[in-house]
């Protein structure tokens, strides 16, 4: 993960990387027998690997961490809102200096609701296992792995995803579990011949052994460990601060600093170039001082723009969408369903609410009226206790989150690090200078991570927010109706086994356009298998993910599945955004936004946040300066960067398509050859580096001497929804 991303946390799709193509993997060949015990490769300590297509992924286990799984509680929305990774906490610091095993400094992260991942000292960790088993709340302890040469976080639980053929009955299937010696946990849901599975034999990093030899087993399509993986939180203390806006005074001239009872807003739609790149690039050329003035230069060329119908005439070049001119020529997406699967979703923001699909299929669940809540696991075998059906944040999450950001304002320097720096990096910081710079960073980190919980709430506003008295953001599609589907957990937390099920549970509740602003470090067989049957399935739907934050020459998973639309990202200038991941695989390119430009937040892409509730606050005056990447003073709108927020401009431009095919005529395959072929190459640029890292890929074979740069680095070009939407009409 680039950590020079000052939202690292935020972009959860940066954590997509293409396994098959970066690790050197050793084929192994399927054998068909009726048990596992054929397999003869066994893991030792230097060998932890699990198979996905066939091949070994590599593993390495973390020595200085230990992963919680907690006892089950009530339902978070209800009952105990008490975090039991706070518990946890003090419970191990109880007897520091004794022999109870306490440890006066420890670190305890939250990973969703029932789970915790413990930053173990460099001594007395045996004690400090111990103490962690005896508490009385506490289910086990799990490994903590990474992928060899990454710093991701992956939870190796007891539980295995295993995909059985399609000819298998119900007989066959429970002897071949019966004589592996497991047990059915359940069924995944829209997928029968999927389930987890857990060992009653094994456990630890056993559980790996017993998922590889499984993909020996006759009658078993794939078999892997139901991973819970974690977007990395560490802090690289040799970080640096992003660069401050080059406008004058723009952190005290801000007229629309939201104060406590005052609901006044602002219309933010001149910074929102993605949609028309025009005002912006204009008022950049003039002398501006202040975020005022630029607001104001924004609203004339805006109503200019409106006036004159010719958004164009201010400037040759775009390097937007062209949405302003699609609705002038389309019903903004109206009658068209966008399922956003990913995290927070806080369908209650102002610029939100009203744009919410309501479940009306006869086989909904008791309370699921806007969309389902899959982040959290469950052993239930009743579908409408797998999850809940509010994406919205629960009370005990707002307690977790309330306290972090409270922190970074209340926290002395040494108090905020000794609370969120584990203690090897606390060893590192040696100095009055050094300590303050850290303490810093750590407050921007902080707040930022804070933010990025609402990752969801976020991509939602760029498909289709639709802001009240015309005072807010704009989505592109701002007719469309959204249906929230939340994945994600605190922390990022993820398991495979939540997007296989969200992905057939929005095909099935009728979503026109699914959106998956986001990968896994670990994806597994079971869930490219759920996306081919889905895509087959539902011929119309279109999937729209992003092709992954890692700069790397392949994009991810999902976005690299076979009917999935890869989606990177340009900024302002025309340029590939640095983080944006190219080549094999890629499909188009839109505005992701970029802050390492010179014009820094304004690079960003604005949209709705979720930090503007009134309980963050409680306590807190509002601050008086901006704080982060808000563009209020209290976060109920931010400017955000990422392949997450280019593929939700995409969707919405789906969107916008699929409104003006009212009766559904154009498939998939349609939809995405009019994207593609009304994309151009107009306005973007290739760096003198990427020529570069064109001739090397070439070179070595990566990628065909066929392929133009522009291919590799932009897929078939930027959207143009003007020209998408008039082709979708004709």
């Amino acid at each position: 993960m680039n950590r020079k991303l000052a939202v690292s946390s935020i972009l959860l799709a940066s954590t997509i990387l293409a396994v098959t193509n970066i690790f050197p993997l050793t084929a192994i060949s399927r054998k068909f027998n009726l048990t596992a015990s054929a397999l003869t490769t066994k893991i030792n300590d230097n060998q932890l690997f699990y198979i996905y297509k066939g091949q070994r992924v590599p593993l390495t286990q973390q020595q200085d961490a230990i992963a919680v799984e907690f006892k089950a509680v009530a339902n978070t929305r209800n009952g105990n809102n008490n975090p039991l990774y706070l518990q946890l906490e003090q419970d191990l610091k109880i007897g520091a200096g004794t022999r109870g095993g306490g440890v006066s400094q420890v670190q305890v992260k939250p990973l969703g609701g029932n789970y915790a991942v413990v930053a173990l000292p460099a001594t007395n960790t045996d004690a400090i296992k111990n103490k962690i088993q005896n508490q009385s709340y506490v289910k086990a302890s799990l490994p903590v792995l990474s992928r060899t040469n990454q710093q991701d976080t992956i939870i190796l639980p007891n539980e295995l995803v295993v995909g059985f053929q399609a000819n298998i009955g119900e007989k066959d299937k429970e002897s071949i579990l019966r004589q592996n010696n497991l047990e059915i946990i359940r069924p995944l849901r829209f997928f029968p011949n999927i389930y987890i599975v857990k060992s009653t034999t094994a456990s630890g990093i056993n559980v790996l052994n017993v998922a590889n030899e499984l993909n020996q087993v006759k009658g078993i399509n794939s078999a892997a460990p139901n991973f819970l993986e974690s977007v990395s939180n560490s802090v690289n203390i040799t970080q640096q601060k992003p660069q401050k806006l080059n406008i004058a005074s723009f952190e005290t001239q801000s007229s629309n600093i939201t104060q406590r009872g005052n609901n006044s807003k602002t219309n933010y739609l001149g910074l929102q170039w993605h949609l028309n790149s025009a005002p912006l690039k204009t008022c950049l050329q003039q002398p501006i001082k202040g975020f005022n003035a630029l607001q104001n230069c924004l609203q004339e060329q805006t109503t200019k723009n409106k006036q004159s119908k010719q958004t164009a005439q201010s400037t040759s070049i775009r390097s937007d969408l062209r949405v302003t001119e699609a609705w002038q020529n389309s019903n903004g997406g109206k009658g068209v369903i966008v399922a956003v699967i990913d995290s927070l979703i806080q369908w209650n923001h102002p610029d939100l609410k009203n744009n919410l699909y309501k479940v009306s299929t006869d086989d909904k669940c008791p309370q699921e009226e806007y969309g389902w809540d899959f982040s959290e696991s469950s052993n239930s075998k009743n579908p409408c206790e797998i999850g809940d059906a509010d994406t919205k944040m629960s009370p005990l999450e707002m307690n977790i989150l309330r306290r972090k950001l409270q922190d970074t304002f209340k926290l002395s320097d040494a108090e905020l690090m000794r609370r969120y720096l584990s203690p090897s990096e606390l060893a590192k910081i040696n100095n009055q200078t050094l300590q303050k710079e850290i303490a810093d960073r750590l407050r921007d980190k902080i707040r930022a991570d804070v933010g990025g919980e609402f990752h969801g709430t976020l991509v939602s506003g760029v498909v289709a927010a639709k802001p009240e008295n015309a005072q807010g953001v704009s989505g592109v599609a701002p007719n469309a109706k959204i249906l929230p589907v939340r994945v994600f957990g605190l922390n990022g937390s993820i398991q495979r086994t939540s997007v296989i099920e969200a992905v057939g549970y929005a095909a099935n509740r009728g979503a026109d356009v699914i959106n998956l602003s986001l990968g896994g470090t670990v994806p597994i067989d079971a869930e490219e298998l759920a996306f081919k049957q889905v895509l087959q399935q539902y011929p119309k739907l279109v999937i729209v993910a992003s092709s992954g934050n890692s700069n790397r020459p392949i994009v991810g998973y999902p976005s690299g599945y076979e009917g999935v639309l890869s989606v990177g990202a340009t900024n302002l200038f025309g340029d590939r955004a640095p983080y944006s991941n190219y080549g094999r695989g890629l499909g188009v390119v839109a505005p992701g936004g970029d802050f390492s430009t010179s014009i820094s937040w304004l690079g960003g892409i604005p949209t709705t946040g979720g930090t503007w509730m009134e309980a963050f606050w409680q306590g807190l005056a509002y601050p008086n300066s901006r704080w982060s990447y808000v563009i209020d003073m209290r976060g109920q709108y931010w400017w955000m960067q990422g392949t997450s927020f280019s593929s939700p401009a995409v969707a919405g431009v789906v969107a916008l398509m699929k409104g003006e095919d009212t009766n559904r005529k154009l498939n998939r395959e349609q939809i995405i050859n009019i994207l593609k072929s009304t994309a151009s190459y107009d306005g973007l640029q290739i760096s003198e580096k990427e020529k570069e890292q064109y001739q090397t890929l070439v070179s070595k074979g990566f990628i065909s001497a066929s392929t133009s740069e522009k291919q590799v680095f932009f897929g078939s070009g930027l959207i143009n929804a003007e020209a998408a939407v008039r082709a979708v009409k004709k």
